[in-house]
């Protein structure tokens, strides 16, 4: 088991249009990940059944989660349950944190 993931040796991989995510610490119960957004740039709506928790390191969002739409600064925190429809657009440039439970297999390719 691996228990140390330097972020100097992780590749980001373009996701979307001005997103890129580096899959960080995981194993088969949970997943880090680090994504970065440009301005304008779209987390398209979408849903999964695993539970997810976003941490705003800097930049600023609109989250959509199940219709409800909140901007969301540094230092704020989301919470989405499995098989919600969730999304987010970046008004300022920004990353975030996702971690994910149980880990994104799909994320691993």
């Amino acid at each position: 088991m691996q228990n140390y993931f330097l972020n100097s040796n992780i590749l980001a991989k373009e996701v979307d249009k001005g997103v890129t995510r580096k899959v960080l610490a995981h194993s088969e119960n949970l997943m880090v990940c680090e994504l970065h957004f440009e301005k304008g740039s779209v987390g398209t709506l979408h849903q999964h059944p695993h539970e997810q928790a976003t941490y705003i390191v800097s930049g600023v969002f609109e989250f959509s989660i199940d219709g409800n739409k909140q901007i969301l600064r540094a230092g704020d925190t989301t919470y989405k349950q499995p098989n919600v429809i969730h999304g987010a657009i970046c008004l300022e440039e920004g990353t975030l944190i996702d971690i994910f439970t149980p880990e994104r297999k799909d994320f691993l390719d």
